[in-house]
Order: C-alpha cells, then structure tokens, then sequence
C-alpha cells in the first residue's frame, strides 16, 4: 500500500496526525472520520482512538476531534474538488478511489420518488484501506478444482474476517492458470467496488489476465450481461441474497459457467437460516462451502465441505498467543 497515496485523501491537520502514527500500514484496516467525534482507526482487527500527536489510546477523552471543516476538506480532496463526478457511486453510499480504497459515506439522502437521488450534508466517513494478499487463496484451491474442473463455490464468513479478500486471490489465481490449471475467463460483478477497486473503470487490484469486470453494477442484472456479452467460463460475486440474485445464479448454471460467491454468516447452520440460501443449499447448487473463522486473523479457514456435507477440511479453533 502506498502511504503517501493514502493520506492525499485527508485534510491537512488529520493527514499530519496520520503520518506521527507508529504502525504498520500493512495492518490498517480503517479510518473513520465522524463529525464532532473522535477519530478512530480499525488497526490489526482492534479499534483505537487517536491523538492530536497520533498515539494510539483507548480514552475517547482524549482523542482528536473531527471538525466539519475537516469533514468537508476531506471530501474536497477525495473527489478531486469535484464531487458531482461522483454522483452515481455517491447514490449507493460509497466512493472508490486511486489505490482501490473505498471511502463509505454517510448523511442526509437526497430521495426522488421511492429512489435515492443524491446524498448532501456528508457528516461521516469510514476509509476502508485496501488490502490485496496474494496467495492467501493458495491452501484452498486444490479443494475448488477437483478432477481438473472448478467447482461452483460459495465463501462463508462472518463481516471483517478476509472472505472478499480470499475470493479476489481465487479470481486471479484461476484467471492466470497454473501449471496444474490452465487459465480460465472470469467475469466479475463487483457491486461495490470492494473486488477490484476500480478507479475511473480501472481496477486497482489485480484479479487476473482473462477477467473482465462490471464495476458498480447490481449482481443480478450483472451476471446476465457478463453471460450474454463477454462469454466467461467462471462468474464471481460478492455477498449474495436477494431472489434476484438467486434468479440470475441459476441462469448462470444453466449457461454452464461456474460460480464463485461469498454471504455472511458464521457457520453452515447459520446461513441454512436464510430461507433462499437454504434452498441452494438443498437443491446441492454449490460443490464447496468455504467457512472462515471469526477471529481477527483475515481469511483463516474454519472448515470446507462438499455439496452432501461431507467434511473435506476442519480447522479446530487455537487458542491466541498471549
């Protein structure tokens, strides 16, 4: 990650304290600027309040204060002075910017009938940095290809526990190939820009020589465009749900495209709560479930199992260093 990169984004005062701060950029997760309110980063899966000197404490008595002057400053170097080219990401509550970060925004919404038409009076922001871990799909892709042939996969894990991030390192890794595997054509549907990171249509991570991204699309009217008009042999999409996105998942099968997704839940008995994805679960839509742990540690795998439910992997959970 580059730092330099990173703090353009902030106004001056917030950019100085964020430079004293003695850490691991590696390891920040966020930064979150809240008006009125301390400033807060999300660093190595703990919270910390932050300093005018840019210590980390647990005292929000004696953290930095965000002023709406820095709230406003702030947007002002995100959008490059210019929010309205924004517009469209600004509609759905977020802004990806150069380095693939995505900056979620909050405030008064600005509604035309029943649909969002703008957002003003922006009065809080979450800086999510972004991370790409190449490899840490390395351990799981010889359970995802079995007899040289990718299985339809979904990724379990609970918020904040790497199941994006495993899912983007499995969509470079097969759209490169290997020596076991030939590269395959992959097409994502990356609603929230949280796969690729794609700024101005580029993406900012790297998912591959043969994927082809819909940046900022809906799942559902994505995954029919990417079949009819870009031919890919795997479809990969981030937190599924809807019965949209269950319709546009079955005609994805029936194309004889393979898929990759992932869903929020912590367990195999929680998500067979969730009455569509109980229904995929039992209509044994999915070759592989990949469960990740709720822990700290980013994309650490709990269990994998096959379509019948048949354990293929079990992690027992271990107890943290001191």
């Amino acid at each position: 990650m580059k730092k330099d990169e990173l703090m353009k984004l902030f106004s001056l005062h917030i950019r100085n304290i964020l430079f004293n701060l003695k850490i691991d950029y590696e390891k920040l997760q966020e930064i979150r600027l809240r008006i009125n309110a301390p400033l807060i980063i999300c660093y190595d899966g703990k919270e910390y309040f932050i300093t005018e000197m840019g210590e980390k404490i647990q005292d929000p008595q004696r953290a930095y204060i965000v002023s709406k002057k820095e709230i406003a400053e702030t947007l002002e170097y995100i959008g490059n002075y210019s929010l309205y080219a924004f517009e469209d990401e600004v509609r759905q509550g977020f802004i990806t910017v150069q380095g693939g970060h995505r900056i979620g925004i909050a405030g008064k919404t600005v509604l035309e009938g029943d649909h969002i038409k703008n957002m003003k009076y922006i009065s809080f922001l979450n800086v999510r940095i972004s991370h790409q871990i190449k490899g840490c799909a390395d351990s799981i892709l010889p359970y995802v290809i079995k007899n040289g042939e990718i299985c339809h996969t979904l990724i379990i894990s609970p918020p904040k526990c790497g199941k994006t991030t495993i899912l983007r390192d499995m969509i470079r890794q097969l759209s490169n190939g290997s020596r076991e595997k030939k590269g395959v054509s992959v097409g994502v549907v990356d609603e929230r820009s949280e796969l690729s990171g794609s700024y101005l249509g580029v993406p900012q991570n790297d998912l591959g020589i043969r994927t082809d991204v819909l940046d900022c699309c809906p799942k559902a009217e994505g995954m029919m465009m990417l079949i009819r008009s870009m031919a890919p042999d795997v479809v990969a999409v981030d937190e599924i749900g809807d019965y949209r996105d269950v319709q546009a998942i079955e005609a994805v099968l029936h194309c004889g495209c393979k898929l990759l997704a992932t869903v929020h839940g912590s367990s195999m008995e929680d998500i067979m709560k969730k009455p569509l994805i109980q229904k995929m679960i039992n209509d044994k839509v999915f070759e592989r479930y990949i469960v990740l742990h709720n822990r700290s540690k980013i994309g650490q795998v709990k269990a994998i199992y096959d379509e019948r439910g048949s354990t293929l992997l079990y992690n027992s959970v271990q107890k943290k260093e001191a």
